[in-house]
C-alpha cells in the first residue's frame, strides 16, 4: 500500500476534498441518506467533529476537528467510503485490479486533505465549503443547497440566510487548494 506524505495533527482540524471515480456521477446527491448513515456510523465508532460539509453529487468538501490525541483521519475516511459503497446497489464499471483488491469502482482511491493553521485558513475554508455549490453553478443562492451545513451555521448565527450579501466569492483560496 503507498505511504502518501500526509500532514498529522492530533487534535487537528483538517480540510478534505473527496471525489467520486465517474466525474459525471451524482451519486452523492442522489444517495444521500447512505452518505448520511456512513458518517454516522463512523461518528460512532471514532468520534469526530464535522465543524462543515458540502455534498456534491461527484465530490464533498468537509472540514473536521478530530479528537485530542487522535490524527487518523485516513481510517475515518475508509471506512465511511466503505460503508456508503456497501450500501448502495452494484452497478458501476469495475477494473480488474480494483476487482482483484475486492473494490468497488466508486470512489477515487485518494483524498485531498489539508491541515488548518489559523482562524484565516478555518474561515476561508468554511466559506469555500458552503458557497461551492454556487461555484459549480448549481444553485444561485448558497441557501438553496440543501446538502450543505450552510443551514446549521445560519440557525447558529455564524452566516445571515442571505450569505454573501454581495453574490461574489467571499474567500481566499489559492488555486492548487481548491477542486
Amino acid at each position: 500500500m503507498t505511504n502518501y506524505r500526509r500532514m498529522r495533527v492530533a487534535g487537528g482540524t483538517y480540510f478534505f476534498t473527496v471525489k467520486l471515480r465517474d466525474p459525471e456521477s451524482r451519486l452523492l446527491v442522489e444517495q444521500v441518506a447512505a452518505l448520511r448513515a456512513a458518517f454516522r456510523a463512523v461518528m460512532t465508532a471514532r468520534p469526530f467533529t464535522i465543524e462543515a460539509i458540502v455534498i456534491m453529487p461527484n465530490h464533498l468538501h468537509a472540514l473536521w476537528t478530530l479528537p485530542p490525541g487522535d490524527s487518523d483521519y485516513s481510517t475515518r475516511w475508509r471506512h465511511i467510503k466503505a460503508a456508503f459503497s456497501r450500501a448502495i446497489p452494484e452497478g458501476e464499471r469495475i477494473s480488474a485490479s480494483r476487482r482483484a483488491k475486492g473494490e468497488r469502482g466508486i470512489w477515487q482511491r485518494r483524498f485531498w486533505e489539508h491541515t488548518i493553521r489559523d482562524q484565516r485558513g478555518f474561515n476561508n475554508r468554511l466559506d469555500y465549503i458552503h458557497y461551492n455549490p454556487v461555484k459549480h453553478q448549481y444553485v444561485a443562492h448558497v441557501r438553496a443547497w440543501p446538502y450543505s451545513s450552510f443551514h446549521r451555521a445560519v440557525r447558529q448565527g455564524i452566516y445571515p440566510a442571505d450569505w454573501p450579501v454581495d453574490g461574489s466569492a467571499p474567500f481566499d483560496i489559492p488555486a492548487d487548494e481548491a477542486d
